[in-house]
C-alpha cells in the first residue's frame, strides 16, 4: 500500500533540510511522540494514542537507507509494533524537500507500507486520512516553533544592538519550553475528526503512528558531502 502526503514549513529549503534532520528539534512537534534511546544511526521513539475511551502505546524503529543533500531527498526504513498487542507495520519512506517560495518548503512524503496482523483489514482510504491529519498536525506545530524561535532570535539581537522599548526598556527574548521527555497522549479523534471514530479500530494506528515517527525520527548527524 502506498500513501502520499505533501505539507509545506515556513523556512527555506536548505534550512528545512537541517531543521528536519535533529531529532531534538522536531520530536516535541510530533504529537503524542516521545524519544526513547538512540543506537549509532538507528533510533527508537514511542507514541501515546488515544482513540476515545482507548490508550494505546506503539513502539518504532527507524533506520536510514539513503541521504541526498543535493536533491534534499531521505529515504527510510521503519518498524512499528503495538506494545500490548500483534500489530504490526513495517514502512519504506522517501521524504523531499522542494522551494515553495520565499522562505516555503514542500515536503513530500511517500511512503510504502507492508502490513500485518488486524491493521490490514483497513483500507487505503482510512489510513490516508489518518495520516494526513497528523501529519499536518505536525506540520503545524514545526511552524509554531520555528516562529518562536525567529521571534527569540529577533529579541535577543535588538538586546544585544542596544533597542530599546517604548517605555525604555530593552526586549526580553522568551526564555521558551523546557524539553519536552513525556508527551500527552495523541487523541485521533481530535486529530483527524470524530467520524472516524466509528470507523478506526485500534490496532489501525500503529500505522499513522508510524508515519510520524518515521518523519522526524531522521538522525542528528549532518548529510554526507
Amino acid at each position: 500500500m502506498r500513501l502520499e502526503n505533501t505539507v509545506t514549513i515556513p523556512v527555506a529549503a536548505q534550512e528545512a533540510w537541517r531543521v528536519l534532520l535533529d531529532i531534538e528539534r522536531v520530536t516535541p512537534c510530533v504529537p503524542g511522540a516521545t524519544l526513547t534511546s538512540r543506537d549509532g544511526d538507528s533510533y527508537r521513539g514511542r507514541i501515546k494514542v488515544k482513540l476515545g475511551p482507548v490508550s494505546l502505546t506503539y513502539d518504532g524503529t527507524v533506520r536510514f537507507v539513503s541521504r541526498d543533500e543535493t536533491d534534499r531527498t531521505v529515504v527510510l526504513e521503519a518498524a512499528g509494533r503495538e506494545t500490548r498487542g500483534n500489530g504490526t507495520a513495517k514502512a519504506l519512506v522517501t521524504c523531499r524537500l522542494a522551494d515553495s517560495g520565499e522562505n516555503s518548503t514542500e515536503v513530500s512524503v511517500a511512503t510504502d507500507l507492508a502490513i500485518t496482523g488486524k491493521p490490514a483489514q483497513f483500507g487505503r482510504g482510512t489510513l490516508a486520512e489518518v495520516a494526513g491529519a497528523l501529519i499536518g498536525q505536525f506540520a503545524k506545530n514545526l511552524a509554531a516553533q520555528l516562529a518562536a524561535t525567529e521571534r527569540e532570535s529577533t529579541d535577543a539581537e535588538a538586546a544585544i544592538s542596544g533597542d530599546v522599548d517604548a517605555d525604555g526598556t530593552a526586549p526580553v527574548a522568551s526564555a521558551g519550553l523546557p524539553p519536552r521527555t513525556t508527551a500527552e497522549p495523541l487523541d485521533l479523534v481530535d486529530a483527524a475528526g470524530a467520524g472516524l471514530l466509528e470507523r478506526l479500530a485500534p490496532p489501525a494506528t500503529a500505522l499513522a503512528a508510524l508515519l510520524l515517527l518515521a518523519l522526524v525520527l531522521r538522525g542528528r548527524r549532518r548529510p554526507d558531502r
